[in-house]
């Protein structure tokens, strides 16, 4: 395995590991806990998912500088690939939709539920999708 390959590797498992706690643990379990109200549970994901996105970043910047210093193949860099455009289409498309929801909420009016929430989740499922597969195919383009 080349060093960029581990860098790949590294930041995909890490990358996939946040996202599983974060999107997939943290975020449904908070409006479970006792006194959590929807308010605070919003204002606290909002927090925790503005700095899981600005890691998010920094991985998949890491992750695509490595592919262009070393490929780990097509099959892998592919996988990456719509890791990263998931992730882009989530901040750029979805996450505005999101925010403007929250908003409302947080002023107290009773906005609608929001189709853009399953969006979201989609992305996330793909994107967990894509970052599992990617770094096996790593792992796998690395053995002789």
């Amino acid at each position: 395995m080349t060093t960029a390959w581990a860098v790949i590797a590294a930041a995909t498992f890490c990358w996939l590991g946040m996202v599983l706690a974060i999107s997939f643990l943290e975020a449904p379990l908070k409006f479970r806990a006792p006194g959590v109200t929807v308010p605070i549970g919003l204002g606290i994901g909002r927090l925790v998912f503005r700095a899981l996105n600005i890691a998010e970043l920094v991985l998949a910047a890491t992750i695509l500088v490595a592919i262009l210093v070393d490929s780990p193949g097509t099959a892998a860099t592919r996988a990456l690939t719509v890791a990263m455009v998931a992730f882009a289409v989530q901040v750029v498309a979805v996450r505005p939709r999101l925010t403007r929801r929250s908003d409302a909420v947080l002023a107290g009016i009773d906005a609608p539920r929001s189709h853009s929430h399953h969006a979201y989740i989609a992305l996330e499922v793909g994107k967990v999708v894509a970052l599992l597969v990617g770094g096996v195919l790593v792992f796998a383009h690395s053995v002789p």
